[in-house]
């Protein structure tokens, strides 16, 4: 509880105690006056002071204004209880309400607090601590075992494993050692990590982040648009309403003033809007603080809103639905094993540094120094020529194997295919894929769950890859062979397809698809550990790379606005009720203070449900991505 709390929480027990004594004590009408005037000062100077310097300001109608003019003219009609009764009700629930906003923004805080206190700067072989934004590039520092990686860079020397739930929300520790990228906001766990600065604090990964994030509430979502539009003309309205009440009846039928008055002050205390103005925002805050569990950073309530129409969601294929990393996936020996063939093949390979190379080389898992292989000739389009043993080793294309005159027997998979022979006799092939994400047919069967009703690829990759990804994800159209160009036309025509209400959603890893990514409804991004475009350019930043998680944003966006749409009816609903009922001369001031405070307190309530999120999005189970893929 904050102090400010605190203050409010004394003054309102302070209120009690003399409340009640007041109340019971056999006191005379001066006594009773005197008594309940102290307490109503106590509880009630600070809103009165509100409402007046607002009207000094210009702004004449807000709550602060209705509960003074309200429980004011109670005291003035010698209905010194209601008054004061009203007012401390009132307290209660606004301590209440700012309890429950304070800790909505401390578990959002809790989240994001990755901002770095210091850096461990070397220079001149003495270390210095600084603050971050001091820091150059190209600066060396040191980060301690339980420090927060301060800024983005190299690690020259030490290894270690980070934490980065605060980034991703995963729990698992990543290993780190020399030569790897860390970014800022990871906490070093282990050993003593020493880095190469490689940006400065501004352009860090922890600083884009935490913009992202201060600047989220500035990007309204339609339904938190309209209630700031309706308080703006609604309360006015209210008030006008309330002196007509007070006014035209006992004109027109000659009766007292006093019943009538009464009547309108409690119509008054009855409308406050307090229950729509700090529920709806409070929900939507609440979604995108439980989205940033999981590892998904939305940038305003407006994507929230957004992701829960999307009716489409359009996929790039490298770094979205595959790793964008090159892996052995089947080996066609002849006449050898398989584990012979991986062997010639990693032998003929293992002094290359291009990705195709060095994918066999890993999946032959063991050591090739023992090999003395000699006479390396690269064979510009076709391959490689090496020997081993004493043997001629060839590991190439097609055109290889053709250009030597060796019989073959030709992959008609998809892929890249790395053909093996050894002394002029063919050995066999190796297939390389660009691997699939384990979770990526999990996310498309859960987007179908969760009400999407178009899943679409576009890549500029082959025929055969694009429609062999396709098919083992059960995506439901695809484009292939396409320019960035292209990809912006075919989302034009998909766009063009969407439903009126519908949103189209694009997901992709942010660096080569910006231009996809600004036409879409929704752009969401792959954003991984440190990727700059992917923060910059998407509405929606998935930290984990896990397309699962789109379904988990999308589920929660879709439970925030279900929880959005129940405050707005229950408030509205039972203030009408009340308010008819007050207009009457049927409800009293207590049952004002029920629709005021009473509702305010049970949409806040229910408005904090948004921020819990269910331990299973948080950590997927991996053996749902093992399951045959919808379609």
């Amino acid at each position: 509880m904050t102090k400010k709390q605190k203050k409010q929480l004394y003054r309102i027990l302070t209120s009690i105690l003399i409340f009640l004594p007041v109340l019971w004590l056999p006191l005379n009408e001066t006594g009773k006056f005197i008594g309940f005037l102290v307490c109503y000062a106590v509880i009630g100077w600070d809103i009165i002071w509100k409402a007046v310097t607002n009207i000094l300001h210009g702004q004449v109608f807000d709550e602060n204004f209705l509960m003074t003019v309200a429980t004011v003219g109670a005291m003035c009609l010698g209905d010194y209880k209601e008054g004061v009764a009203v007012m401390l009700f009132y307290q209660v629930g606004e301590l209440f309400q700012s309890y429950a906003v304070s800790k909505s923004r401390r578990s959002i805080a809790g989240l994001m607090d990755i901002r770095p206190d210091y850096a461990n700067v070397v220079r001149d072989g003495k270390e210095t601590r600084v603050e971050p934004d001091e820091v150059l590039v190209g600066d060396v520092i040191l980060v301690k075992p339980g420090e927060r990686i301060p800024l983005d860079g190299i690690v020259l020397e030490g290894s270690s494993t980070l934490d980065t739930s605060a980034l991703t929300g995963e729990s698992m520790p990543r290993e780190t050692g020399a030569g790897a990228e860390v970014i800022s906001g990871c906490i070093n766990q282990t050993g003593t990590l020493r880095i190469r600065v490689s940006r400065p604090y501004g352009e860090s990964t922890v600083s884009k982040i935490l913009d992202l994030v201060e600047n989220a509430s500035s990007k309204k979502s339609k339904s938190e648009a309209f209630i700031t539009r309706f308080a703006r003309y609604y309360t006015p309205s209210v008030v006008a309403a309330a002196a007509l009440l007070a006014i035209l009846p006992p004109l027109i039928t000659g009766q007292a003033f006093a019943p009538w008055i009464h009547r309108a002050l409690t119509f008054l205390v009855i409308s406050c809007p307090c229950a729509l103005v700090i529920s709806v925002p409070l929900s939507f805050f609440g979604g995108i603080g439980g989205a940033s569990k999981c590892g998904v950073l939305i940038k305003g309530s407006n994507y929230l809103e957004a992701l829960a129409k999307a009716e489409t969601v359009v996929f790039d294929k490298t770094g979205t639905l595959t790793k964008g990393s090159f892996a052995v996936t089947r080996c066609y020996p002849r006449g050898i094993t398989g584990e012979r063939l991986l062997e010639l093949a990693a032998c003929a390979e293992k002094d290359s540094n291009h990705p195709i190379s060095r994918s066999i080389v890993r999946a032959y898992g063991k050591n090739t120094e023992q090999f003395t292989v000699s006479d390396v000739q690269e064979i510009p389009g076709h391959g490689i020529s090496v020997t081993l043993n004493g043997e001629n080793v060839l590991a190439g294309n097609a055109k290889l194997m053709k250009s030597r005159k060796i019989t073959f027997q030709p992959v008609k998979e998809a892929g890249t295919v790395v053909y093996v022979a050894e002394d002029g006799k063919y050995r066999g092939a190796v297939l390389i894929e660009d691997e699939i994400k384990e979770d990526a047919a999990f996310a498309v069967r859960e987007l179908k769950k969760a009400g999407v009703q178009k899943t679409v690829m576009l890549t500029g990759d082959t025929k055969a890859v694009g429609e062999k990804v396709a098919g083992k994800l059960g995506l439901d159209l695809v484009y292939t062979e396409l320019l960035p160009a292209d990809k912006v036309a075919h989302m034009e025509e998909l766009l063009a397809r969407t439903s009126e209400k519908g949103r189209l959603a694009f997901v992709g890893d942010g660096i080569n698809d910006a231009p996809v990514l600004a036409r879409a409804d929704i752009g969401i991004a792959m954003g991984g550990l440190g990727s700059d475009a992917a923060i910059e350019a998407a509405d929606i930043v998935i930290m984990t790379d896990e397309p699962s998680k789109i379904a988990a944003a999308m589920r929660i966006s879709r439970k925030t606005l279900a929880i959005v749409r129940q405050n707005i009816v229950f408030a509205l609903g039972v203030k009408a009720v009340v308010l008819l009922l007050g207009a009457l001369g049927i409800a009293s001031m207590w049952a004002a203070v029920f629709a005021d405070v009473g509702v305010a307190v049970i949409a806040i309530l229910n408005a904090v449900r948004a921020l819990r999120v269910p331990k299973e999005e948080k950590v997927l189970r991996k053996e749902n991505f093992r399951e045959a893929p919808a379609g």
